[in-house]
């Protein structure tokens, strides 16, 4: 008998939510075999079985969240497949009780603070989950005891316990009161939806929900500003002509965000407490290059981390972002793979538009976002004269965080950046 247990999903992770069971008791399943898929707040994540043989017994239900090294069910080795499988329902809860709710740890939370009970939540989500907008509106639907006295005036509770939780988060308990999205702030409230024929309600996934939660919470915790650099890339657009037929005959892609990520990694040696993050009441200056590069993939925008990558050459660069970018689009990037960024560089690509300011990907206090690259006529001098050329230009958009960078801090960082492009300061090898 052989126990199948929650992997180890990241160094930073030390617990996984089952989300979907793919076999069932009495299943005869082979090594390798998909079982189960397990959610972090990071990434998704597939479980296989470490032998073949038949399932015995699943210890988790959907929607349980178990710790790393818990018990997910059990594979008997020595059991034959059964000549005509009898489906059944995975894991019963004990005691009579019904299975618990698929949803996030997030979610429990705040049905905990609103004192929601999970199990007559009306789902809404992918699989039956329950999502916060689904527990805040059970939260506003629950009759309320009437008081004994005539009440004074307050805003609703709904309007609180998300509030609070931000508050939390942010100061610890402090006075700040941020608005509620969906419901309001203090006199403005958001006006209800009404259903129009042809409209469509489409629930948030399980990836947009944790991304709308923090970009709502980066935009809340650090106070944004926007810095903006026009870059001359003809001497590194001619670099890259020269040598990317040879990058792509050793299977690397000569892409000039690798040479935009290069510039920033030099950058942030350059200018090392941009490389940091915000504490309670200080910031550190972190010594590691994690360059953090946002993919596009089919279940939404996700940030995985190139690792050291100040101690990468621009080929290595270039191999580490085509690698990643690759595993992302495949559903293989791990929950390693989006811990410890320190940096985020964002490329919209070819339908990128003029420039864009981006969120800060918490807990970065930067983040810089590329813009289309667009031939356009510039001054140059040759000669000690002054003449118009055509060049591929691009504007690149620094966001940063103000409570610990400053303007000029931010200025000289991107004006570095840029300086490195437009003279093309890489060694090509």
């Amino acid at each position: 008998m052989i126990d199948v247990v929650m992997p180890q999903l990241g160094e930073s992770v030390a617990e996984g939510t089952v989300t979907k069971w793919l076999v069932r008791d009495g299943d005869h399943v082979s090594r390798d075999q998909v079982l189960l898929e397990v959610a972090t707040d990071k990434a998704d994540t597939e479980v296989l079985a470490p032998a073949s043989g038949v399932v015995t017994g699943i210890a988790a239900a959907a929607g349980t969240v178990v710790p790393k090294q818990g018990l997910l069910c059990r594979i008997d080795e020595s059991a034959q497949a059964p000549a005509v499988v009898t489906p059944a329902a995975p894991a019963p809860a004990t005691n009579g009780e019904s299975a618990a709710p698929l949803t996030s740890p997030s979610t429990r939370k705040l049905a905990r603070e609103m004192g929601v009970d999970l199990q007559r939540v009306q789902p809404t989500g992918e699989h039956g989950r329950v999502t916060h907008d689904d527990v805040v509106h059970a939260g506003v639907q629950a009759p309320v005891a009437a008081p004994l006295a005539a009440p004074v005036p307050r805003a609703p509770a709904v309007e609180v316990s998300p509030a609070i939780e931000l508050t939390q988060l942010i100061q610890g308990g402090g006075g700040f009161v941020p608005p509620v999205p969906g419901v309001g702030f203090g006199a403005y409230k958001v006006p209800p939806y009404v259903p129009r024929p042809g409209d469509q309600v489409i629930p948030f996934n399980r990836r947009r929900r944790i991304t709308a939660d923090h970009m709502v919470y980066s935009k809340v915790t650090s106070p944004h500003v926007v810095t903006v650099a026009e870059v001359d890339l003809q001497a590194t657009s001619k670099l890259r002509d020269e040598h990317k037929d040879r990058f792509k005959k050793a299977g690397v892609p000569l892409t000039f965000l690798a040479f935009v990520c290069a510039a920033v990694i030099r950058s942030l040696r350059e200018h090392p407490e941009v490389n940091a993050r915000v504490l309670d009441g200080s910031y550190v200056v972190l010594r590691d290059v994690n360059l953090g590069i946002a993919v596009d993939t089919p279940g939404g925008l996700i940030v995985p981390g190139i690792k050291h990558a100040d101690q990468l050459s621009l080929r290595g660069v270039a191999a580490n972002i085509d690698e990643l970018a690759g595993r992302a689009r495949s559903g293989k990037i791990t929950a390693d793979d989006l811990s410890n960024t320190t940096f985020t560089v964002s490329n919209p690509g070819l339908k990128g538009n003029l420039f864009g300011a981006a969120i800060i990907s918490q807990p970065n206090v930067a983040i810089l976002r590329m813009g289309e690259i667009k031939k356009r006529a510039v001054v140059v001098t040759r000669d000690g004269e002054d003449a118009i050329a055509i060049h591929p230009v691009m504007f690149l958009a620094l966001s940063y965080d103000h409570r610990i960078i400053d303007g000029v801090l931010a200025n000289s960082f991107l004006w570095r950046v840029a300086d490195v492009l437009s003279r093309a300061e890489f060694e090509v090898t």
